[in-house]
């Protein structure tokens, strides 16, 4: 078996292993689902600097991917023992649950601005996701995470200091939008 078919067998592998799609594994390299389907098909050989980002992503060396395995071998390869839409969402209500006992302590405290609690615990989740969704591969779907984060960081200025009317503050909410989806239009050239 030559080189671009031993790739190609041990990327398939490790994708499918991973339940991702062509257009994940292609998201999280930077490249497209193309890039991808060329390399699975043998066409292609990833450049040294992906093949990289493979073991990296995929938590084995780059001598893996260059080398045939045997059944034996490609299974000890540990998958992912997690789900992770279910990790992503135990530490999006973990930060509610906690929001909840401040505003709960603020409470007995007699705090009239207990409320904000919730404001604030907004852009804490969204940052939370944006690590999670970096984390695994989801670049496209950080542009709405990263917009909704602006905009609740200007609403959670803005509810704080209400009693100044401070409305225009969210002009700036207008170009930093403009810059988040622009950055997001930008490609990789190196497909």
């Amino acid at each position: 078996m030559d080189l671009k078919d031993i790739v190609s067998k041990n990327i398939i592998y490790l994708r499918t292993n991973r339940k991702m799609t062509q257009l994940e594994l292609g998201e999280a390299l930077s490249y497209s689902d193309k890039a991808v389907s060329k390399w699975e098909r043998g066409e292609a050989v990833p450049d040294a600097y992906v093949l990289k980002k493979l073991s990296a992503l995929f938590n084995v060396s780059v001598d893996y991917l260059l080398n045939e395995h045997d059944e034996k071998e490609a299974k000890a390869v540990e998958p992912y023992s997690f789900n992770r839409r279910s990790v992503s969402l135990v530490s999006f209500f973990g930060i509610w649950t906690l929001a909840i006992a401040i505003f709960a302590v603020l409470g007995l405290l007699a705090d009239s601005r207990q409320w904000l609690v919730f404001v604030y615990a907004m852009p804490v989740s969204l940052v939370n996701m944006i690590v999670m969704t970096a984390i695994w591969g989801k670049a496209r779907i950080n542009m709405y995470f990263i917009s909704l984060l602006v905009w609740s960081v200007l609403a959670a200025i803005y509810l704080t200091f209400l009693q100044y009317n401070w409305w225009m503050l969210f002009l700036i909410g207008i170009p930093a939008q403009i810059v988040v989806v622009l950055s997001f239009r930008i490609k990789n050239n190196s497909e």
